[in-house]
């Protein structure tokens, strides 16, 4: 990650209230304020529109998707029985990039999708360059054996990246040092470890 995206990605932070990457940890605890010469005045009340905006904003920062891509599979999960928000979160947890972050194979978002689409990661033993590819519960998720060998897989096989992450959710099964990791079963959304009000978003779609 470059110098400027870094730090566009701090400034996101701030401006959204949550980490969205390690950096931006250590930059909340010695500002935690938002950013620009007003960070530390005290805000207006945010409109009702507002709220709904900055949750749905906090959502796709923490996939680090599209806000195209964020419509359709909101769409999705409007069909699906149940919870709108809940469904929603589940189906974006279950992208390829997001399981390669939860496993501990990368540091960040940014860092997963980057390993997607330079090859690197295979499902079921075939080599799959989509961050978006839906994984199936009981598919099996592998760093390819080539890259395994490369230093920033071996260094997350070491478990280094384990610090900053939030601990294996339980519809992941991980073998670190093997760099695999199985999708055993749909996540569930108290699982799943993304801060955001999901019906605010539901709500902010619905308008």
């Amino acid at each position: 990650m470059s110098v400027s995206r870094s730090r566009r990605q701090v400034r996101l932070s701030r401006a959204l209230g949550i980490p969205l990457t390690p950096k931006a940890v250590r930059y909340f605890e010695k500002r935690p304020y938002g950013p620009g010469e007003h960070g530390r005045a005290r805000r207006r009340a945010e409109s009702d529109y507002a709220v709904r905006l900055k949750e749905k904003q906090r959502l796709r920062a923490q996939y680090g998707i599209r806000e195209a891509q964020l419509q359709r599979v909101f769409q999705e999960a409007r069909r699906e029985k149940g919870l709108t928000g809940e469904s929603l979160v589940e189906l974006l947890e279950m992208r390829l990039d997001a399981l390669v972050l939860r496993a501990g194979f990368a540091r960040t978002i940014a860092q997963a999708r980057q390993d997607v689409v330079h090859r690197h990661i295979m499902v079921d033993g075939k080599i799959v360059d989509r961050p978006s590819f839906r994984v199936k519960p009981g598919q099996v998720i592998q760093v390819r054996p080539r890259s395994q060998v490369m230093v920033p897989f071996q260094v997350a096989a070491a478990g280094t990246h384990r610090d900053v992450l939030p601990e294996v959710p339980q519809y992941l099964n991980v073998e670190l040092e093997k760099l695999t990791a199985t999708l055993v079963r749909r996540p569930k959304r108290d699982e799943v470890p993304v801060t955001c009000d999901v019906q605010m978003v539901v709500e902010y779609y619905s308008r």
